[in-house]
């Protein structure tokens, strides 16, 4: 078995994902937190369960990429381009996907509290499921997709706003969160 750093992990994800989806099926834990992956393009990637805790996926183009049961606290998808991949099960706590393009996805039991979605379009994803999508931070340029594929209780016309939630602030307003 061979044991490859980040930095060479990244390399091998860069040049040939089959090779990498073949060595972490063989591994029993995967720990690429805090990598730079930004400006790589990765399809058909299994990151199931790999603790991916503040790695930065910033100006990639992801397709087809398995993310489900995957730690990604605070990780970094702004101005990427995400499409068709599986986010169920993963914990996307304070992750950053402002201005990413996240369409197509699938987002069953995942949980978006804190996630930032400002200016995200989210075009055609199924969030159905996910879970604290109420405690999600975006703004009126975030694009849902249609209501068949929100929460029920969800109502993206009514939450918290963040230019407005900065506008109180620097009028010195308190706010509630």
């Amino acid at each position: 078995m061979i044991d490859y750093t980040k930095e060479e992990l990244v390399e091998l994800l860069s040049k040939n994902s089959e090779k990498f989806n073949e060595w972490k099926a063989e591994q029993e834990e995967v720990d690429l937190s805090e990598v730079d992956f930004s400006g790589i393009n990765l399809a058909e990637v299994d990151f199931s369960g790999i603790d991916l805790n503040s790695s930065s996926f910033a100006d990639c183009a992801l397709s087809f990429v398995n993310f489900s049961n995957t730690d990604l606290t605070s990780v970094d998808f702004t101005r990427a381009r995400v499409l068709e991949c599986d986010f169920s099960d993963a914990l996307l706590t304070g992750a950053d996907c402002s201005y990413a393009e996240m369409t197509y996805c699938n987002f069953y039991d995942a949980d978006m509290a804190g996630c930032i979605l400002s200016e995200t379009d989210l075009s055609n994803s199924d969030l159905t499921a996910a879970v604290n999508l109420n405690a999600s931070r975006y703004d009126e340029d975030t694009i849902w997709p249609d209501d068949e594929l929100l929460p029920e209780d969800f109502d993206g016309a009514s939450h918290k706003d963040l230019s407005a939630l900065q506008d109180e602030e620097d009028e010195g307003v308190s706010s509630d969160w």
